[in-house]
């Protein structure tokens, strides 16, 4: 028998955590994005932040999609790689995961 599992709501607001809490999620396995060109727009959004971090130490608003739903953390990007992006700490979060990208 098929069992199709139910993906966490994405209408609702995300939930603020700190960026500390990030680990304590378990992140979804698909990417959260449908098309090509959002994919793009991500990527280019992750490499303006990391040198916007790295260059300026300026934060940026993430939100991205666990198994409990979305969340939003404000942080400074130090690297962004095809797979993940690493925040302070060693704390990474993948990209796939990663719905919207906001500069403050």
């Amino acid at each position: 028998m098929f069992v199709m599992k139910n993906k966490p709501a994405t209408d609702q607001p995300p939930v603020t955590i700190n960026k500390e809490e990030i680990t304590a999620y378990k992140f979804v396995s698909y990417d959260v994005l449908d098309d090509t060109d959002s994919r793009k727009q991500r990527r280019t959004d992750l490499e303006k932040a990391m040198l916007l971090g790295n260059n300026a130490q300026s934060k940026i608003n993430i939100v991205f999609l666990t198994t409990e739903g979305l969340l939003s953390v404000q942080t400074t990007v130090w690297a962004a790689t095809d797979e993940a992006i690493l925040l302070k700490g060693g704390v990474s979060i993948p990209v796939h995961c990663i719905k919207e990208i906001r500069f403050l």
